[in-house]
């Protein structure tokens, strides 16, 4: 069984390291401020214990084996990308410097305005973006079941230690997370200032609408 733990373990971490849509979204909040980034991330592993609870319920398997649900829930996953896209884009024309203003003093909605918003609503950012990808729940019950090793089953039951290794899975998304939240706070001096942040929220945006778009247009 540790033999089984220790090669999740090392998957989990790669699995981690895979750049996606919450990778943008955890980074984009963590540039407002480093709770928004944080409370992000929670969110996201929220939606991974979620799925892999479902994985060790046999919810996940309807995604695997109902093209319907695959397909309702992958359109839904794409509005909601399509949706913080433009959001952000729309944050790079609200911050754009007008003619008479000073180099670096950004109009529209302050960085201090974004960085307060409630937690919950940087929870729920983090939620929502992980349980609209279909991906992530058809990873969760492909992914978890190959660890289970053979003796799972009699002494344990194979319920129990699926969600075992969805909670060590979201243990270990999380740290890796909050690593990029901590390196995003240490760059935040430059990367906050009005004119880089501009073009990130312009980048992150325009990745966000492409991750939409071909979510929406993938087949199975």
């Amino acid at each position: 069984m540790l033999t089984h733990l220790a090669a999740f373990t090392g998957a989990a971490v790669l699995v981690a390291l895979a750049p996606g849509p919450s990778t943008v979204v955890i980074l984009r909040a963590s540039l407002r401020s480093r709770r928004a980034g944080t409370l992000t991330a929670v969110g996201n592993e929220l939606g991974v214990l979620l799925w892999g609870v479902a994985a060790a319920a046999g919810l996940s398997a309807l995604l695997v084996a109902s093209r319907v649900a695959y397909d309702g829930l992958r359109i839904v996953g794409a509005v909601v990308l399509v949706v913080f896209g433009v959001r952000a884009l729309r944050a790079v024309r609200r911050s754009a410097v007008p003619s008479g203003v000073p180099s670096g003093v950004p109009s529209g909605v302050p960085d201090g305005a974004e960085a307060g918003e409630g937690g919950w609503r940087s929870v729920r950012r983090g939620v929502v973006t992980n349980l609209a990808n279909p991906k992530a729940g058809v990873f969760a019950v492909s992914f978890l079941p190959q660890f289970v090793p053979a003796s799972v089953g009699t002494g344990v039951p194979l319920a129990a230690f699926l969600l075992l290794l969805a909670v060590w899975w979201t243990v270990i998304d999380l740290a890796w997370y909050l690593t990029v939240v901590t390196l995003a706070g240490a760059a935040r001096r430059v990367l906050g200032r009005p004119a880089v942040r501009r073009r990130l929220d312009q980048a992150s945006g325009i990745v966000l609408v492409g991750l939409g778009a071909r979510l929406a247009a993938e087949t199975r």
